[in-house]
């Protein structure tokens, strides 16, 4: 009977038994990873696009690059060199030299400072601590000469040989710290995991010892937004967020400067003429009008709710859309209705 199922061009029982056992081993795997109720049944999954966080990387190699430009610089003449080395040795030279690390710890901080400003995919904390042990390390190995230049502003014998640790290689501890940074952007982007199911929307969330979970049911999204980035269309992904009728999905933040407190020469004093307290009076308001602060409500990517640059977003997309049509409570009164007018007519 194989042999002629075989013949025919129909697959053997056996065949059928091997797909379906592998099908319910994965299903019992995905149920375990994201927690499902009984009878639920994962639909899709998702991670994040292997450039989902590239600009993590590209911070990473710049970072590598800074270690080798001060490297290098230190071996080249001012004719020799070009470019960013040229600048390396304008740092170093302005710094104290050589022997001091000053001038790669202010380039770094100012990478540091700028990553931060700029409020990027790389803005976060972690990242920025990250960047500011990088920055503040040749300070603590060369700990030796820093105490001697700081000592020697002031002190006929400065202190050279308190913490004789060595002099920092700017290409070791540039591979080692990227490295490491690498791997951990590297784990963070797989420790982000999304599941549509039968029944709702998961968001599993696993790094380190840090661990989140959110599931949000059909019935509950008033809306699928897709955000494609120049990035993400030249490289084919997007994030999808989902909005909620409770607020999930929507951030609210600050615009405007803002001033904490009274403003120095504004203030109205008991001596002050009418002239004065009117003059000081327009003063506030100016002030005011330019540092005016307001709370805005905008949608912000976090890899933790929403499907972060994903690859094949539109899948994603029509399945959200579709189970949600299905769970809706117009489709439930829809069907409700039919079930009525077809028992009538029966």
């Amino acid at each position: 009977m194989s042999e002629e199922s075989d013949a025919a061009g129909t697959p053997p029982a056996d065949v059928h038994t091997t797909d379906e056992a592998k099908k319910e081993a994965e299903q019992a795997r995905l149920a375990k990873t994201f927690r499902l109720i009984a009878g639920e049944e994962v639909l899709l999954t998702k991670r994040p696009s292997t450039f989902a966080f590239l600009g993590m990387y590209l911070l990473g190699i710049l970072v590598l690059a800074v270690h080798f430009i001060f490297d290098n610089a230190n071996s080249l003449s001012s004719e020799d060199s070009s470019g960013f080395a040229k600048f390396a040795l304008f740092m170093i030279d302005i710094t104290g030299g050589e022997k001091y690390p000053f001038g790669f710890v202010f380039v770094m901080l100012f990478i540091t400072w700028m990553n931060r400003l700029v409020n990027v995919s790389t803005s976060g904390r972690w990242v920025t601590i990250g960047l500011l042990i990088i920055s503040l390390t040749p300070l603590v190995i060369q700990m030796d000469d820093v105490l001697y230049w700081i000592t020697d502003l002031w002190m006929d014998e400065p202190i050279g040989d308190f913490i004789p640790i060595g002099q920092y290689s700017y290409s070791l501890f540039g591979l080692a710290f990227v490295s490491i940074y690498m791997a951990l952007t590297y784990y963070y982007q797989r420790s982000f995991h999304y599941a549509v199911t039968t029944d709702a929307v998961i968001f599993e969330h696993s790094f380190l010892l840090s661990r989140s979970h959110r599931r949000i049911l059909f019935d509950r999204i008033s809306e699928v937004l897709v955000e494609r980035t120049p990035t993400g269309t030249l490289l084919g992904f997007a994030t999808v967020t989902i909005l909620t009728d409770s607020g999930v999905g929507i951030v609210e933040e600050n615009t405007g400067p803002g001033i904490a407190g009274a403003i120095p020469g504004t203030t109205e004093k008991e001596g002050d003429s009418v002239a004065e307290k009117a003059g000081k009076g327009i003063l506030r308001s100016m002030i005011g009008l330019l540092t005016y602060q307001r709370t805005i409500r905008t949608v912000r990517a976090d890899p933790k709710h929403c499907m972060y640059n994903i690859r094949n977003w539109a899948n994603a997309k029509a399945l959200l859309n579709e189970k949600h049509k299905e769970h809706s409570q117009s489709n439930l009164l829809r069907d409700l209705k039919d079930t009525i007018v077809a028992s009538s007519e029966d």
